[in-house]
């Protein structure tokens, strides 16, 4: 029985890359089964008291922005200041809209509005 080229060629060729690939597998089987091993990580929220002290640091931070400050340093302060509200506001049941104000002074005006929701509700924020 004669094989033709072509078979020759494709015993050839899987002869020539069946090292690499039993090597491949072999680096990088394991890593798959552990990932689908590991427990996704769920996020838990913060508890209350914590999310009362982190609002009150920050909003000193805030507070204490001298001028000169740079920008990234400001907006950095007051997104972690929002972030920390609307995490405070999913805690204790308050409604918010910090996510679809822009900022300017409408966001001013909701922050206060939360702030003052926050603190009805019995959180010791500034």
């Amino acid at each position: 029985m004669a094989s033709t080229p072509s078979a020759n060629l494709a015993l050839f060729a899987v002869a020539a890359l069946a090292p690499s690939a039993i090597c491949w597998a072999a680096l990088r089987v394991p890593r798959l089964v552990r990932r689908l091993r590991r427990p996704p990580v769920v996020a838990r929220a913060l508890p209350v008291e914590r999310l009362a002290a982190d609002l009150r640091r920050v909003h000193r931070a805030l507070a204490d922005v001298r001028p000169g400050t740079p920008y990234a340093r400001r907006a950095g302060a007051r997104q972690a200041y929002d972030d920390l509200l609307a995490q405070a506001c999913a805690a204790v049941g308050v409604a918010h809209r910090l996510d679809d104000v822009p900022e300017g002074l409408d966001r001013e005006i909701e922050r206060l509005r939360v702030e003052e929701s926050l603190r009805r509700a019995g959180l010791a924020i500034p």
